[in-house]
């Protein structure tokens, strides 16, 4: 069995370990969502990861609902990306962008427009806005006339992924945000041809990631799957019914890698008290398949590998306050622990102040 440690190749990027970075949301973009400099050294600290995989990142305006996440829709963006993939590329790493809808998860006064869904619904809680929380909104339903211009924001994003320097992109496609929307029948009423039977459901999925693929190249496209319980509302009665097909979809594609996040009963979407997927997804996905989620030692991870599910690991909070993490599990240093009340703020303290094994020796 392969080792934490041995090199891997993502469809067409070479990593060389198979440690990666899980995507992290960290609010240190502008308004604007533009990238910002202290962004430079927090993912230059991290570029020993086997792959680092961005934070999410918007489309577009309508499609990016957190407060100081960064986008992809715009030149200023792209600009503001280069120094940051120029930087994980000097230091040795590779990165790809996720690409992120949040759909009904945003707030219109961060999106500057009423939410979309697959359906009329809405999440409980209340959202993060530049004002505070607030109390989500009730989507509307995309319409189909819109989803063509869905598509394309996908593809500029994806090719404003790659004239920034990215080695590929990402496709969020989890954790109860636009394209689970669409997946799940807990959220999705439609009527249509993206509702109803799981064929249907996994349509936008399979189109979203064929445009991508069209731009990027399928190597270079990678996706990420929330298929186990609760994530922020959206839910399935049948989760094998639907994202067995999905899966299977994605690998007739040929994408790069496949991502999973599988929490555990304590996991931080909500309900995932369900049995893992992992093990059937592995029977028909062809590709790389990563396993994310309450893997917080060497050894734990060793073990997902060492079972023949998971070809790497992709490490999240971890990373935040450890940004040499992989020398670290290495050596058997002990791990840091990050502080919460850092995670979303917009200044470097909790972002990159987290020293490395080194600088804590000297």
């Amino acid at each position: 069995m392969p080792s934490l440690f041995d090199a891997i190749d993502l469809g067409a990027i070479h990593a060389p370990n198979r440690i990666l970075m899980a995507p992290l949301t960290r609010a240190r973009a502008d308004r604007r969502a533009v990238p910002t400099p202290l962004m430079v050294d927090y993912y230059r600290q991290r570029a020993s990861a086997g792959l680092i995989i961005s934070e999410a990142t918007g489309i577009s305006r309508s499609g990016l609902g957190w407060p100081y996440a960064p986008g992809l829709w715009s030149d200023e963006q792209v600009e503001a990306w280069k120094p940051v993939t120029e930087a994980v590329h000097q230091a040795g790493g590779r990165i790809v962008a996720q690409l992120w809808h949040m759909g009904r998860q945003g707030h219109s006064s961060v999106f500057e427009a009423q939410p979309v869904s697959s359906s009329a619904t809405a999440t409980r809680g209340e959202a993060h806005t530049y004002d505070g929380k607030q109390p989500f909104e009730t989507a509307r339903p995309l319409t189909l006339d819109e989803i063509p211009a869905l598509l394309d924001d996908y593809a500029n994003a994806t090719h404003n992924a790659l004239a920034a320097g990215f080695d590929g992109v990402q496709i969020h496609a989890a954790n109860g945000y636009l394209i689970d929307q669409f997946l799940r029948d807990g959220a999705n009423y439609r009527d249509d041809a993206y509702g109803g039977a799981p064929e249907n459901r996994i349509r936008l999925l399979r189109e979203v990631t064929e445009r991508v693929a069209s731009v990027a190249g399928a190597g270079r496209t990678a996706v990420r799957l929330s298929p186990n319980g609760d994530s922020q509302g959206v839910d399935d009665s049948d989760p094998a019914a639907v994202f067995l097909p999905a899966v299977t979809a994605l690998s007739e594609i040929g994408i790069g890698f496949l991502e999973l996040r599988e929490p555990g009963p304590d996991g931080t979407f909500g309900r995932t008290d369900v049995p893992k997927l992992s093990p059937r997804i592995r029977e028909v996905f062809a590709g790389p398949l990563v396993l994310n989620s309450d893997y917080d030692s060497a050894e734990k991870a060793q073990a997902a590998l060492d079972s023949g599910v998971a070809d790497a690991i992709s490490f999240g909070r971890p990373f935040i306050a450890n940004p040499d993490l992989p020398e670290r599990l290495r050596t058997g240093a002990a791990l840091a622990t990050s502080e919460m009340r850092t995670w979303y703020s917009q200044g470097p303290e909790g972002y990159v102040d987290y020293p490395a094994l080194e600088t804590e020796a000297a």
